[in-house]
């Protein structure tokens, strides 16, 4: 009777445990491929197909632009069939195959950068200005352009 009642005691902490676990990984991972550094950044990587190693792609300062980025370098590695976080926003190009690490690298930071730069001028016109409409879904393909301070 003993080791039946540890038994379910033991199982019923592991199921508590397992939940606790459930919301705070969902926190902090809110996308594929991502997660958050202690001091607030958000960093991208992921494994290369048939290796230990893995591509660093970057540190950010938003989850979007960390996600933007590890979706291209998903892309680039396993084609159309990748699992993406963001699968209407990806870029296809013709030249899939046969890219090296370091041009994956080089192609999700850019992508990440440009995220992170058009997120970065959202919220800073949105303090400026809290009656201004900021779009929820700007187009993260685009280069982000220069506001000037003559508009207002």
């Amino acid at each position: 009777m003993e080791g039946e009642c540890c038994s379910s005691s033991s199982s019923a902490s592991a199921t508590t445990t397992a939940e606790k676990r459930k919301p705070r990984q969902q926190q902090d991972k809110p996308y594929r491929g991502i997660r958050m550094r202690k001091w607030g950044k958000w960093v991208a990587e992921i494994r290369e197909p048939n290796k230990r190693s893995r591509i660093w792609l970057g540190s950010y300062s938003t989850p979007i632009a960390a996600a933007r980025a590890y979706d291209t370098a998903v892309f680039y590695l396993r084609g159309p069939s990748a699992r993406l976080n963001f699968p209407d926003l990806i870029y296809h190009e013709d030249n899939l195959r046969d890219m090296s690490a370091a041009s994956i690298r080089k192609k999700a930071t850019e992508v990440g950068a440009q995220v992170d730069a058009l997120q970065q001028t959202a919220l800073h016109a949105s303090e400026k200005n809290p009656n201004r409409v900021v779009p929820e879904k700007p187009d993260l393909n685009q280069y982000p352009t220069p506001e000037s301070s003559d508009e207002e």
